[in-house]
């Protein structure tokens, strides 16, 4: 156990904020890599084996059985030509290349005679100014893993997620990578957790601004709401979320209590510790779309009790303004013989009793609250 006793400070270290003083993540294909291969290296007694040129995926296995060891291969959306040969070379399941390739597949953990194929969502926090109906909050990619006995394959989609600060950090602790390709799959499953829970700290920040924008006061103390469209696009991509988290919580249930030759058991009592925090992310995204789902209908309630107070203002001045309205109409008549037509204090005193039965109903109405 002391070999790997720094495990957890060695694979996750410090997370960065993902607010927009954070900086930028390394998310493109290195413009010198003429391939999907991003890197090739062979690892022996936890240790980069280090060569003159750069290897093929056929030289570092060639110098894996000769020497021992283990090679980690890291692709970048690979085509299918580009991918057979690897896939030819370590005896992939022709099933866990076609996903490989096609990508865009739910998180899972599939085994296979001699290697375990997982898929894992990355997420990526969008950062932005403000949240419009329109903004785009978590973008997602994919890494998937191919974990046999002396090799280890990455096969990652989207413009984000890159392992390559993850590889250096390994390589910084030989110890860890004494322990094969399990201690690189840890390392991979901790790294996206550990991605996860950074992301809902940032999506919990967007959540409370929309929360308290909705029930802020606004004119005459009642709240002011907000517009619906963006609730329900921040409540799209909290889906998207929910999407990466809940499908992985069941493979890293597996790796972590069910005995696997192909993992090392030193390395799979740590796989707990990432299924306890993936769990927790998994509570927190639940919880973000109940919560939304409460925002939402309580900024639907305040548009309907909004509406009722701009009708009950217009019926309340409909009947202010119905008292005038009555007196023209009755002395718009033009009949000759009318009351009070040609007495000389009529046109003074209708006047005042039509003044004082507006400033009458008026008065009860905004005592009623309806002004």
């Amino acid at each position: 156990m002391s070999m790997i006793r720094d495990l957890r400070a060695v694979v996750r270290p410090s997370r960065p904020s993902l607010r927009k003083d954070a900086g930028t993540y390394d998310t493109t294909r290195d413009p010198a890599t003429p391939s999907a291969v991003v890197d090739c290296a062979v690892y022996r007694d936890g240790v980069r084996v280090e060569t003159q040129k750069p290897l093929s995926p056929h030289e570092a296995m060639r110098l894996v059985r000769r020497d021992g060891g283990f090679v980690w291969i890291g692709l970048h959306e690979p085509t299918e030509a580009e991918f057979a040969g690897i896939a030819s070379e370590f005896g992939l399941h022709p099933l866990a290349v076609e996903d490989a390739v096609q990508a865009h597949q739910r998180p899972k953990l599939e085994r296979y005679d001699d290697s375990l194929f997982t898929v894992f969502k990355t997420i990526h926090y969008v950062d932005h100014d403000a949240l419009t109906a329109n903004s785009e909050v978590v973008e997602t990619g994919e890494v998937m893993c191919f974990t046999g006995r002396d090799f280890f394959i990455t096969v990652r989609h989207g413009g984000q997620g890159s392992l390559r600060a993850l590889r250096r950090r390994l390589q910084d602790d030989p110890e860890l990578l004494t322990k094969g390709p399990s201690a690189v799959l840890h390392a991979i499953a901790d790294h996206v957790v550990d991605g996860y829970i950074a992301v809902a700290d940032a999506v919990q920040d967007d959540i409370d601004e929309v929360e308290t924008e909705v029930f802020s006061p606004g004119r005459k103390g009642t709240p002011r709401g907000t517009d619906a469209s963006r609730i329900y696009q921040l409540k799209r991509e909290v889906l998207e979320f929910k999407r990466a988290v809940t499908p992985l919580l069941r493979p890293m249930v597996l790796l972590s209590e069910r005995p696997m030759r192909l993992i090392d058991p030193d390395i799979q009592k740590y796989f707990r510790d990432v299924a306890d925090h993936l769990a927790r992310v998994h509570e927190q995204v639940v919880g973000f779309d109940e919560l939304l789902n409460s925002i939402l209908q309580a900024n639907l309630a305040q548009a309907s009790v909004a509406q009722n107070e701009d009708m009950r203002k217009i019926t309340a001045w409909a009947a202010i303004i119905a008292v005038p309205t009555m007196v023209c109409g009755v002395y718009g008549m033009n009949f000759k013989y009318m009351p009070e037509l040609h007495w000389k204090y009529g046109y003074p005193v209708i006047m005042s009793i039509t003044v004082a039965l507006c400033l009458g109903i008026h008065r009860t109405l905004k005592r009623n609250g309806w002004l």
